[in-house]
């Protein structure tokens, strides 16, 4: 039986840095701030639109558990018997606004993510003029602590860790998918820092410990994605790659490519033919996962229903095409994996985490367009990279930042590091050689 998860402690991504106020201090121990003793004297009837026929439908039974402003219950559907658990939230104690948007926004989330294996499912949500009944999956498999401690003549292995990991982060992919941070995954034995060298951890695994490591980074921008967390090795054993999401940070990468200046995604280009099939499993995961009918190219459909996937950002952005024919270097209409590699690297994370690597990187990307290895790219060096004709002046204008004309070997990384936003006109003429990177 799988992990499930709720969404109690999921919140738009927004919501997670809200700082909470002396009134939402008070709340939270059970006291008031003195505008509340008001409100508190005299209730306000709260209506949130919900059905109101939950008595009609449900048989109440035993108590689960509680919490600081509800009571959850198992219950019984009467019509068809099913067991399900309801959670009844007191409206008495609702005596402000961010406690009633509190309970929405929980119902929105649990509408939201409905359907997925590894998250409570979501039944409905009922109100009378006492309570807010919230309806789900009744989770009898018990604690993971207790299925760890049951097992007494036994150990819990790496790869029974591995499959419940790798629930949880299908659980964050999806979460991140639909602009929504989960705020409670917290494992207590990555509270400080690890020392690898002691036990427990010198009789882990080293593939293990190059998971947890790979985590343990403090720049979100440098740290691994939920998506790209399910590619790592460790993870993977024993599972199988159509199980892991498209991850959001691929898809925003895709968007921003647009943007880059010609140059830029030239440069990209050339930094994604230095990788090795190795360095490129996680991406090679994302390609799949989106090449829905497995043809080794992706098509503006397929390009349409995985941008779909990326809730919040639905509606805003480039449009499809125009991605598509950023990205299709060799103008056949469709993205091949290399030319979706070039658009979709994780710069920040291949510059943080390997800071000697990234520079070999950076220089055999260079030399793509240094042909004479005097180090620096100069105009004629670019139009016989790219092929382009015309005026080749404007493309280097973006990474030329002392002006004389020609980049360095510094000017280039610095490109590759900085999120232009630019869109350097191009210069008349056919289109880019494909066959130059």
């Amino acid at each position: 039986m799988g992990a499930c998860f709720s969404s109690a402690s999921a919140a738009p991504a927004g919501a997670a840095e809200r700082r909470p106020s002396k009134e939402d201090k008070n709340r939270r121990r059970g006291g008031a701030s003195p505008e509340g003793a008001a409100a508190a004297a005299a209730p306000v009837r709260v209506e949130f639109g919900y059905e109101r026929d939950f008595e009609a439908r449900y048989e109440v039974g035993r108590l689960l558990g509680h919490g600081q402003f509800g009571y959850t219950f198992a219950a019984t559907d009467r019509q068809s018997g099913d067991r399900v658990a309801v959670k009844r939230i007191d409206k008495a104690k609702m005596t402000r606004p961010v406690a009633v948007e509190d309970v929405k926004r929980e119902v929105k989330i649990l509408k939201a993510l409905k359907g997925h294996e590894n998250i409570v499912h979501f039944y409905n949500a009922f109100e009378d003029d006492s309570y807010v009944y919230i309806v789900m999956e009744l989770c009898e498999g018990g604690e993971l602590l207790d299925r760890i401690l049951a097992k007494k003549n036994s150990r819990y292995s790496e790869k029974d860790a591995a499959v419940v990991v790798r629930q949880m982060l299908k659980v964050a992919a999806e979460c991140h998918l639909r602009g929504l941070v989960h705020r409670d995954m917290k494992p207590e034995v990555l509270r400080n820092k690890p020392d690898f060298r002691k036990r427990p951890w010198s009789s882990i695994s080293p593939g293990a410990k190059d998971f947890v490591k790979r985590l343990l980074v403090k720049n979100p921008r440098a740290r691994l994605t939920a998506a790209q967390a399910l590619s790592h090795p460790w993870v993977r054993e024993g599972g199988e790659a159509s199980e892991i999401p498209v991850d959001i940070s691929v898809l925003s990468n895709m968007r921003q490519f647009v943007k880059y200046s010609r140059f830029k995604q030239f440069a990209l280009r050339a930094l994604a033919s230095t990788l090795n099939e190795e360095e490129l499993a996680d991406l090679k995961d994302q390609f799949d996962a989106i090449d829905i009918d497995k043809s080794g190219s992706i098509s503006i459909e397929e390009m349409r229903q995985a941008l779909a996937k990326d809730l919040p950002w639905r509606l805003k952005g480039p449009r499809v095409l125009e991605i598509i024919q950023a990205i299709d270097s060799n103008t056949d209409g469709l993205v091949d994996f290399k030319e979706f590699v070039a658009a979709t690297l994780h710069i920040h994370q291949m510059a943080e985490l390997d800071s000697e690597r990234w520079g070999i990187r950076c220089q055999a990307a260079f030399s793509k367009f240094d042909l004479d290895g005097d180090g620096y790219i100069t105009p004629e060096e670019l139009r016989m990279h790219t092929g382009l004709k015309g005026s080749i002046e404007p493309l280097l204008e973006e990474a030329d930042i002392d002006k004389d004309g020609r980049i360095s070997l510094s000017e280039f990384r610095k490109l590759l590091r900085t999120a232009s936003m630019s869109n350097v006109p191009s210069p008349r003429g056919p289109p880019p050689n494909p066959q130059a990177l």
